[in-house]
């Protein structure tokens, strides 16, 4: 198996694997090595901004896990050279038997609170989603050129207690507000393990061609999300303010987020993949 932006959610998947089957990644960053082969990886140097780096990747891997991100920042805001280099070079020769993409439920863009599943047309709101819709298309040109039974994941908020700041504990610390009720925004998450099982679910279960919403059973407003947490480490709830009043007190990055209202359907997960949740309610998972 090839991982392909290989971090905290790649190296669960890796973990999961059984001992017969070969781990490998790819790494741009001489100073991951030590901590890919801790987890039986062997690291491959290649950089997806470099594409005459990923030639060695062609036909090396039955099954390939794509996790990386989009460039943060590129000349065409809306494209992702880095899965276009990568589906480029798994086209030379060999092909993998199934391929597994990451993707964002931002892809969604503002819904308005609405039941989403993956029939919804897409509305994009951020360059950053709008990359992320290059990339799901760049995967499923592969899948439909080659045969290559592809599968994309669209993920929520990732979270976990034992991944760097995985949980709300940092920003309860700082006392950063959240929306008051009236202006506040629905919110799905997915614990790290399980969306490192649901990878795996998806390489071996996952209909070619096809796309599964990725999240647990929680519907939360975003607020409710942080009084909980809150309560579980008896921290202070997080103060609520207006979204005028946010606009001037919060990063960009923060306020996009919360521009965003939707509840992520998951029955597709559950039905196609067979995927069980260990970690259904943020409560459980939260606490670790």
């Amino acid at each position: 198996m090839l991982i392909v932006g290989c971090g905290d959610v790649g190296l669960r998947v890796a973990d999961l694997l059984p001992p017969h089957i070969q781990r490998l990644a790819l790494t741009s960053s001489p100073e991951r090595v030590a901590a890919l082969r801790q987890h039986q990886i062997t690291p491959l140097q290649g950089n997806l901004d470099q594409p005459a780096t990923l030639r060695r990747l062609a036909g090396l891997a039955t099954r390939v896990v794509h996790l990386a991100p989009p460039p943060s920042h590129n000349p065409d805001w809306r494209s992702d050279p880095r899965t276009l280099a990568l589906m480029r070079v798994l086209r030379l020769r060999g092909l993998p038997q199934s391929l597994v993409y990451g993707s964002t439920s931002g892809v969604y863009g503002d819904c308005g609170g609405a039941l989403v599943d993956e029939t919804r047309l897409l509305n994009p709101y951020t360059p950053r989603a709008q990359r992320r819709v290059d990339a799901e298309a760049q995967v499923r040109l592969l899948g439909r050129a080659t045969g290559v039974p592809v599968h994309i994941l669209r993920i929520p908020g990732i979270y976990a207690p034992d991944r760097e700041g995985g949980t709300p504990q940092g920003r309860l610390l700082k006392g950063t507000p959240v929306l008051r009720r009236e202006d506040d925004v629905y919110t799905s998450h997915i614990h790290a393990d399980d969306l490192a099982r649901a990878c795996l679910a998806a390489l071996w279960r996952g209909k070619p061609q096809r796309i599964s919403n990725v999240c647990d059973d929680t519907r939360l407003l975003m607020g409710d999300y942080f009084d909980l947490a809150a309560d579980l480490y008896q921290l202070p709830r997080p103060p609520r303010v207006a979204r005028s009043q946010a606009a001037a007190q919060l990063p960009a990055m923060l306020l996009s987020f919360m521009s965003e209202s939707r509840r992520l359907d998951n029955q597709r997960m559950k039905r196609e993949l067979r995927l069980a949740l260990r970690y259904p309610g943020v409560t459980d998972g939260l606490r670790g």
